[in-house]
Protein backbone atom coordinates (compact mmCIF):
# COMPACT_ATOMS: atom_id res chain seq x y z
CA UNK A 1 0.00 0.00 0.00
CA UNK A 2 1.40 3.37 -1.02
CA UNK A 3 0.67 6.96 -0.01
CA UNK A 4 -1.55 9.36 -1.92
CA UNK A 5 1.42 11.50 -2.96
CA UNK A 6 3.31 8.45 -4.21
CA UNK A 7 0.26 7.32 -6.20
CA UNK A 8 -0.18 10.77 -7.74
CA UNK A 9 3.46 10.93 -8.77
CA UNK A 10 3.26 7.46 -10.35
CA UNK A 11 0.20 8.50 -12.35
CA UNK A 12 2.05 11.60 -13.55
CA UNK A 13 5.23 9.78 -14.55
CA UNK A 14 3.49 6.79 -16.12
CA UNK A 15 1.02 8.76 -18.23
CA UNK A 16 2.40 10.20 -21.45
CA UNK A 17 0.85 12.74 -23.83
CA UNK A 18 -0.98 11.03 -26.68
CA UNK A 19 0.15 13.39 -29.46
CA UNK A 20 -2.23 11.67 -31.86
CA UNK A 21 -3.57 14.09 -34.45
CA UNK A 22 -6.91 14.38 -36.17
CA UNK A 23 -8.70 16.99 -38.28
CA UNK A 24 -11.87 18.55 -36.89
CA UNK A 25 -14.31 20.99 -38.38
CA UNK A 26 -13.90 24.28 -36.56
CA UNK A 27 -17.49 24.22 -35.34
CA UNK A 28 -16.90 20.83 -33.65
CA UNK A 29 -13.41 21.53 -32.34
CA UNK A 30 -14.40 23.07 -29.00
CA UNK A 31 -12.09 22.20 -26.07
CA UNK A 32 -9.55 20.49 -28.35
CA UNK A 33 -5.93 21.70 -28.56
CA UNK A 34 -4.29 22.70 -31.83
CA UNK A 35 -1.63 20.26 -33.02
CA UNK A 36 -0.30 22.71 -35.64
CA UNK A 37 0.02 26.46 -35.98
CA UNK A 38 -2.93 27.98 -37.82
CA UNK A 39 -2.05 30.56 -40.49
CA UNK A 40 -4.51 33.20 -41.55
CA UNK A 41 -5.68 33.00 -45.18
CA UNK A 42 -6.71 36.67 -45.11
CA UNK A 43 -5.99 39.99 -43.47
CA UNK A 44 -8.26 40.60 -40.48
CA UNK A 45 -9.88 42.99 -40.84
CA UNK A 46 -9.74 42.43 -44.61
CA UNK A 47 -10.17 46.18 -45.27
CA UNK A 48 -9.80 49.45 -43.39
CA UNK A 49 -12.82 49.30 -41.12
CA UNK A 50 -14.83 51.84 -39.19
CA UNK A 51 -14.62 51.36 -35.43
CA UNK A 52 -17.88 53.23 -34.77
CA UNK A 53 -20.86 55.08 -36.16
CA UNK A 54 -19.88 58.54 -37.34
CA UNK A 55 -18.36 60.39 -40.27
CA UNK A 56 -15.33 59.43 -42.38
CA UNK A 57 -13.34 62.53 -43.25
CA UNK A 58 -10.71 63.64 -45.72
CA UNK A 59 -9.06 65.98 -43.24
CA UNK A 60 -8.62 69.65 -43.96
CA UNK A 61 -7.55 72.69 -41.94
CA UNK A 62 -10.93 73.63 -40.48
CA UNK A 63 -13.81 71.92 -38.65
CA UNK A 64 -16.42 72.15 -41.42
CA UNK A 65 -16.99 69.37 -43.99
CA UNK A 66 -19.31 68.71 -46.92
CA UNK A 67 -21.27 65.44 -46.72
CA UNK A 68 -21.22 63.63 -50.08
CA UNK A 69 -22.28 59.99 -49.46
CA UNK A 70 -22.98 57.17 -47.02
CA UNK A 71 -21.20 53.84 -46.41
CA UNK A 72 -22.78 51.14 -44.29
CA UNK A 73 -21.54 47.67 -43.26
CA UNK A 74 -21.45 45.35 -46.26
CA UNK A 75 -21.20 48.11 -48.88
CA UNK A 76 -18.62 47.58 -51.62
CA UNK A 77 -18.58 51.01 -53.27
CA UNK A 78 -15.68 53.40 -52.72
CA UNK A 79 -16.69 57.08 -52.58
CA UNK A 80 -13.82 59.40 -53.52
CA UNK A 81 -13.39 62.21 -51.01
CA UNK A 82 -11.58 65.46 -51.63
CA UNK A 83 -10.05 67.39 -48.71
CA UNK A 84 -12.89 68.87 -46.68
CA UNK A 85 -15.41 66.20 -47.70
CA UNK A 86 -17.02 63.49 -45.55
CA UNK A 87 -19.27 60.45 -45.79
CA UNK A 88 -21.69 59.08 -43.21
CA UNK A 89 -20.29 55.75 -42.00
CA UNK A 90 -21.32 52.96 -39.66
CA UNK A 91 -19.52 50.47 -37.42
CA UNK A 92 -17.86 47.71 -39.42
CA UNK A 93 -18.20 49.47 -42.75
CA UNK A 94 -15.26 49.72 -45.17
CA UNK A 95 -13.49 53.07 -44.93
CA UNK A 96 -12.90 54.74 -48.31
CA UNK A 97 -9.25 54.90 -49.31
CA UNK A 98 -9.49 58.68 -49.53
CA UNK A 99 -10.77 59.04 -45.95
CA UNK A 100 -8.12 59.31 -43.24
CA UNK A 101 -10.08 59.71 -39.98
CA UNK A 102 -13.49 59.07 -38.44
CA UNK A 103 -15.26 61.33 -36.00
CA UNK A 104 -17.90 59.68 -33.82
CA UNK A 105 -21.42 60.93 -34.46
CA UNK A 106 -21.85 62.29 -30.92
CA UNK A 107 -19.17 64.90 -31.64
CA UNK A 108 -20.62 66.14 -34.92
CA UNK A 109 -23.31 68.72 -35.68
CA UNK A 110 -25.03 68.27 -39.05
CA UNK A 111 -27.25 70.50 -41.14
CA UNK A 112 -28.22 69.34 -44.60
CA UNK A 113 -25.04 68.43 -46.45
CA UNK A 114 -22.82 70.29 -44.00
CA UNK A 115 -21.26 68.90 -40.81
CA UNK A 116 -19.13 70.55 -38.17
CA UNK A 117 -16.86 68.49 -35.92
CA UNK A 118 -16.09 69.54 -32.35
CA UNK A 119 -12.30 69.49 -32.68
CA UNK A 120 -9.47 68.44 -34.94
CA UNK A 121 -8.49 64.78 -34.87
CA UNK A 122 -5.40 62.86 -35.91
CA UNK A 123 -5.05 60.72 -39.02
CA UNK A 124 -6.41 57.15 -38.81
CA UNK A 125 -8.46 58.06 -35.73
CA UNK A 126 -11.21 55.42 -35.16
CA UNK A 127 -10.09 53.40 -38.20
CA UNK A 128 -9.20 49.74 -37.76
CA UNK A 129 -6.24 49.22 -40.07
CA UNK A 130 -6.02 46.43 -42.62
CA UNK A 131 -4.76 43.29 -40.85
CA UNK A 132 -4.91 44.86 -37.37
CA UNK A 133 -5.63 41.47 -35.73
CA UNK A 134 -3.58 39.31 -38.08
CA UNK A 135 -1.90 39.68 -41.45
CA UNK A 136 -2.51 37.30 -44.33
CA UNK A 137 -0.06 34.40 -43.88
CA UNK A 138 0.57 35.29 -40.24
CA UNK A 139 0.04 32.92 -37.32
CA UNK A 140 -3.57 33.22 -36.22
CA UNK A 141 -3.26 30.75 -33.33
CA UNK A 142 -0.25 28.79 -32.15
CA UNK A 143 0.09 25.06 -31.74
CA UNK A 144 -1.15 23.96 -28.32
CA UNK A 145 -3.85 26.64 -28.07
CA UNK A 146 -7.09 25.44 -26.50
CA UNK A 147 -10.04 26.03 -28.78
CA UNK A 148 -12.42 28.04 -26.64
CA UNK A 149 -15.66 29.55 -27.99
CA UNK A 150 -13.75 32.80 -28.62
CA UNK A 151 -11.00 30.95 -30.50
CA UNK A 152 -13.59 29.16 -32.63
CA UNK A 153 -15.29 32.46 -33.38
CA UNK A 154 -11.95 34.01 -34.33
CA UNK A 155 -11.00 31.17 -36.69
CA UNK A 156 -14.44 31.27 -38.28
CA UNK A 157 -14.07 35.02 -38.85
CA UNK A 158 -10.95 34.20 -40.88
CA UNK A 159 -12.91 31.79 -43.08
CA UNK A 160 -11.17 28.73 -41.63
CA UNK A 161 -13.41 25.64 -41.58
CA UNK A 162 -11.11 22.83 -40.35
CA UNK A 163 -8.09 22.54 -38.05
CA UNK A 164 -5.58 19.91 -36.95
CA UNK A 165 -5.99 19.05 -33.28
CA UNK A 166 -4.67 16.56 -30.78
CA UNK A 167 -6.97 13.57 -30.58
CA UNK A 168 -8.59 12.96 -27.23
CA UNK A 169 -8.23 9.53 -25.64
CA UNK A 170 -10.63 6.73 -26.42
CA UNK A 171 -12.03 5.54 -23.11
CA UNK A 172 -13.77 2.33 -22.06
CA UNK A 173 -15.89 2.36 -18.91
CA UNK A 174 -16.35 -1.15 -17.53
CA UNK A 175 -18.65 -2.05 -14.64
CA UNK A 176 -18.72 -5.41 -12.89
CA UNK A 177 -21.23 -7.11 -10.62
CA UNK A 178 -24.09 -9.61 -10.82
CA UNK A 179 -26.15 -7.36 -8.56
CA UNK A 180 -26.25 -4.50 -11.06
CA UNK A 181 -29.18 -3.80 -13.37
CA UNK A 182 -29.97 -0.92 -15.68
CA UNK A 183 -32.14 1.93 -14.42
CA UNK A 184 -35.70 1.63 -15.68
CA UNK A 185 -35.94 -2.13 -15.14
CA UNK A 186 -37.99 -3.62 -12.29
CA UNK A 187 -35.86 -3.79 -9.14
CA UNK A 188 -35.97 -7.35 -7.85
CA UNK A 189 -34.72 -8.38 -4.43
CA UNK A 190 -30.91 -8.40 -4.15
CA UNK A 191 -30.38 -6.14 -7.15
CA UNK A 192 -29.32 -2.48 -7.30
CA UNK A 193 -29.37 0.02 -10.12
CA UNK A 194 -25.99 0.46 -11.77
CA UNK A 195 -24.89 4.10 -11.56
CA UNK A 196 -21.10 4.16 -11.78
CA UNK A 197 -20.87 4.02 -15.57
CA UNK A 198 -23.38 6.85 -16.10
CA UNK A 199 -21.80 8.89 -13.30
CA UNK A 200 -18.27 8.54 -14.69
CA UNK A 201 -19.44 9.01 -18.27
CA UNK A 202 -20.95 12.34 -17.30
CA UNK A 203 -17.86 13.32 -15.31
CA UNK A 204 -15.91 12.72 -18.53
CA UNK A 205 -18.45 14.64 -20.60
CA UNK A 206 -18.11 17.52 -18.15
CA UNK A 207 -14.36 17.52 -18.89
CA UNK A 208 -15.09 17.46 -22.66
CA UNK A 209 -14.09 13.83 -23.26
CA UNK A 210 -16.65 12.16 -25.50
CA UNK A 211 -15.02 9.11 -27.10
CA UNK A 212 -16.45 6.70 -24.53
CA UNK A 213 -17.87 3.18 -24.68
CA UNK A 214 -19.76 1.46 -21.85
CA UNK A 215 -19.33 -2.21 -20.95
CA UNK A 216 -20.86 -4.44 -18.27
CA UNK A 217 -19.35 -7.72 -17.06
CA UNK A 218 -20.93 -10.38 -14.91
CA UNK A 219 -18.93 -11.81 -12.00
CA UNK A 220 -17.29 -14.51 -14.10
CA UNK A 221 -13.54 -14.95 -14.49
CA UNK A 222 -13.44 -15.96 -18.16
CA UNK A 223 -15.92 -13.27 -19.21
CA UNK A 224 -14.03 -10.66 -17.21
CA UNK A 225 -10.70 -11.64 -18.76
CA UNK A 226 -12.14 -11.70 -22.27
CA UNK A 227 -13.80 -8.28 -21.97
CA UNK A 228 -10.75 -6.68 -20.41
CA UNK A 229 -8.51 -8.05 -23.14
CA UNK A 230 -10.85 -6.57 -25.75
CA UNK A 231 -11.09 -3.08 -24.26
CA UNK A 232 -7.36 -2.93 -23.51
CA UNK A 233 -6.65 -3.63 -27.17
CA UNK A 234 -9.06 -0.97 -28.44
CA UNK A 235 -8.67 2.03 -26.15
CA UNK A 236 -6.18 4.53 -24.78
CA UNK A 237 -7.69 4.40 -21.29
CA UNK A 238 -9.76 1.78 -19.48
CA UNK A 239 -11.67 2.58 -16.29
CA UNK A 240 -13.13 -0.36 -14.37
CA UNK A 241 -15.37 -0.05 -11.33
CA UNK A 242 -15.81 -2.93 -8.93
CA UNK A 243 -14.25 -6.38 -8.80
CA UNK A 244 -10.81 -5.13 -7.78
CA UNK A 245 -10.89 -6.16 -4.11
CA UNK A 246 -10.02 -9.62 -2.79
CA UNK A 247 -13.42 -11.27 -2.53
CA UNK A 248 -14.22 -14.65 -4.03
CA UNK A 249 -16.07 -12.99 -6.90
CA UNK A 250 -13.66 -10.12 -7.55
CA UNK A 251 -12.09 -11.17 -10.84
CA UNK A 252 -10.63 -7.93 -12.20
CA UNK A 253 -7.25 -8.22 -10.50
CA UNK A 254 -6.88 -11.91 -11.41
CA UNK A 255 -7.80 -11.16 -15.03
CA UNK A 256 -5.35 -8.27 -15.34
CA UNK A 257 -2.60 -10.49 -13.97
CA UNK A 258 -3.45 -13.21 -16.48
CA UNK A 259 -3.35 -10.65 -19.30
CA UNK A 260 0.18 -9.60 -18.30
CA UNK A 261 -0.93 -6.10 -17.36
CA UNK A 262 1.85 -4.18 -15.63
CA UNK A 263 0.86 -3.17 -12.12
CA UNK A 264 2.04 0.35 -11.30
CA UNK A 265 0.38 0.32 -7.90
CA UNK A 266 -2.43 -1.44 -6.05
CA UNK A 267 -4.01 -0.09 -2.87
CA UNK A 268 -3.55 3.46 -1.64
CA UNK A 269 -3.54 4.56 1.98
CA UNK A 270 -6.67 6.69 1.79
CA UNK A 271 -10.36 6.76 2.63
CA UNK A 272 -12.43 6.23 0.61
CA UNK A 273 -10.84 4.29 -2.25
CA UNK A 274 -8.19 2.07 -0.70
CA UNK A 275 -8.55 -0.82 -3.23
CA UNK A 276 -7.40 1.25 -6.23
CA UNK A 277 -5.41 -0.32 -9.06
CA UNK A 278 -3.38 1.54 -11.68
CA UNK A 279 -1.50 -0.22 -14.45
CA UNK A 280 -0.75 -0.36 -18.14
CA UNK A 281 -0.62 -2.82 -20.96
CA UNK A 282 1.46 -1.65 -23.89
CA UNK A 283 0.06 1.79 -24.77
CA UNK A 284 -3.15 1.53 -22.74
CA UNK A 285 -3.59 2.75 -19.17
CA UNK A 286 -6.05 1.14 -16.80
CA UNK A 287 -7.60 2.34 -13.56
CA UNK A 288 -9.61 -0.19 -11.57
CA UNK A 289 -11.67 1.88 -9.15
CA UNK A 290 -13.59 0.66 -6.11
CA UNK A 291 -17.20 -0.32 -6.77
CA UNK A 292 -18.68 1.97 -4.12
CA UNK A 293 -19.86 5.05 -6.05
CA UNK A 294 -18.51 7.81 -3.80
CA UNK A 295 -15.15 6.05 -3.58
CA UNK A 296 -15.04 5.61 -7.36
CA UNK A 297 -15.77 9.29 -7.98
CA UNK A 298 -13.25 10.46 -5.38
CA UNK A 299 -10.57 8.31 -7.05
CA UNK A 300 -11.60 9.61 -10.46
CA UNK A 301 -11.05 13.23 -9.45
CA UNK A 302 -7.83 12.48 -7.55
CA UNK A 303 -6.08 10.23 -10.08
CA UNK A 304 -7.91 9.67 -13.37
CA UNK A 305 -8.31 13.44 -13.83
CA UNK A 306 -4.53 13.85 -13.65
CA UNK A 307 -3.97 11.12 -16.22
CA UNK A 308 -6.46 12.71 -18.63
CA UNK A 309 -4.78 16.10 -18.37
CA UNK A 310 -1.34 14.56 -18.92
CA UNK A 311 -2.63 12.71 -22.00
CA UNK A 312 -3.65 16.09 -23.40
CA UNK A 313 -0.20 17.51 -22.56
CA UNK A 314 -1.53 20.07 -20.10
CA UNK A 315 0.65 21.82 -17.54
CA UNK A 316 -1.98 22.06 -14.78
CA UNK A 317 -2.57 18.39 -14.00
CA UNK A 318 -4.35 18.44 -10.64
CA UNK A 319 -7.61 20.04 -9.60
CA UNK A 320 -7.19 23.38 -7.79
CA UNK A 321 -6.34 23.17 -4.10
CA UNK A 322 -7.05 26.03 -1.73
CA UNK A 323 -7.31 26.79 1.97
CA UNK A 324 -10.71 27.47 3.55
CA UNK A 325 -12.21 27.97 7.01
CA UNK A 326 -14.24 25.02 8.20
CA UNK A 327 -17.85 25.58 9.21
CA UNK A 328 -18.02 22.02 10.62
CA UNK A 329 -16.59 19.74 13.26
CA UNK A 330 -15.30 16.36 12.14
CA UNK A 331 -13.49 13.46 13.83
CA UNK A 332 -11.51 11.05 11.69
CA UNK A 333 -11.46 7.35 12.48
CA UNK A 334 -8.17 5.58 11.86
CA UNK A 335 -4.95 6.96 10.43
CA UNK A 336 -5.71 6.98 6.71
CA UNK A 337 -5.86 10.35 4.95
CA UNK A 338 -9.44 11.11 4.02
CA UNK A 339 -11.40 12.91 1.30
CA UNK A 340 -14.64 14.43 2.63
CA UNK A 341 -17.58 15.60 0.53
CA UNK A 342 -18.11 19.29 1.12
CA UNK A 343 -19.58 22.57 -0.07
CA UNK A 344 -17.16 25.46 -0.58
CA UNK A 345 -18.29 29.08 -0.74
CA UNK A 346 -16.37 32.31 -0.46
CA UNK A 347 -13.46 31.11 1.65
CA UNK A 348 -15.53 28.80 3.85
CA UNK A 349 -16.26 25.09 3.58
CA UNK A 350 -18.97 22.91 5.09
CA UNK A 351 -18.28 19.20 5.57
CA UNK A 352 -21.45 17.28 4.72
CA UNK A 353 -23.12 14.37 6.45
CA UNK A 354 -23.10 10.93 4.82
CA UNK A 355 -19.40 10.34 4.19
CA UNK A 356 -19.81 6.60 3.63
CA UNK A 357 -18.10 5.46 0.43
CA UNK A 358 -21.35 4.07 -0.94
CA UNK A 359 -23.31 7.31 -0.52
CA UNK A 360 -23.84 9.63 -3.46
CA UNK A 361 -26.59 11.77 -1.94
CA UNK A 362 -24.20 14.24 -0.33
CA UNK A 363 -21.74 13.98 -3.23
CA UNK A 364 -24.58 15.24 -5.41
CA UNK A 365 -24.55 18.45 -3.35
CA UNK A 366 -20.76 18.82 -3.19
CA UNK A 367 -18.55 21.18 -5.14
CA UNK A 368 -15.39 20.31 -3.21
CA UNK A 369 -13.52 17.70 -1.22
CA UNK A 370 -11.93 18.47 2.11
CA UNK A 371 -8.59 16.65 2.47
CA UNK A 372 -7.53 15.48 5.94
CA UNK A 373 -3.89 14.45 6.08
CA UNK A 374 -2.64 11.36 7.85
CA UNK A 375 -1.47 13.24 10.94
CA UNK A 376 -4.72 15.19 11.43
CA UNK A 377 -7.46 13.45 13.39
CA UNK A 378 -10.10 16.12 13.80
CA UNK A 379 -11.32 19.39 12.38
CA UNK A 380 -12.95 22.04 14.55
CA UNK A 381 -15.12 24.90 13.40
CA UNK A 382 -12.86 27.76 12.36
CA UNK A 383 -9.90 25.54 11.46
CA UNK A 384 -8.19 26.22 8.15
CA UNK A 385 -8.54 23.14 5.95
CA UNK A 386 -7.20 21.88 2.65
CA UNK A 387 -9.89 21.94 -0.04
CA UNK A 388 -9.94 20.41 -3.53
CA UNK A 389 -12.30 22.26 -5.88
CA UNK A 390 -14.29 19.95 -8.13
CA UNK A 391 -15.12 20.75 -11.76
CA UNK A 392 -18.42 22.55 -12.15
Amino acid sequence: MISINEAIQLVKTTTQPLFKETVKSVEKSGSYYLSKDVFSPIHMPPFRQSAMDGYALNLNDNLSYTLIDEVKAGDAHQPVLKPGEAVRIFTGAPVPDTANAIMMQEKVKSSGDKIVIEHNISEEHNIRPLGEQVKEGGIALKKGTKLTPAAIGYLTSLGITAVSVYKKPSIALVTTGNELIKAGQPLSYGKIYESNSIMLQNALYNLKFYDITLHKIADDYEKTKSKLQSVLNQNDLVIVTGGISVGDYDFVGKSLLALNTEEIFYKVKQKPGKPLFFGKKEGTLIFALPGNPAAALSCFYTYVYISLQKMMNQEALELPRIKAKSLSNFKKKGDRPQFLKAIYNNGEVEILEGQNSSMLQTFALSNALVYIAEDIFKIDKGDITDVILLPV
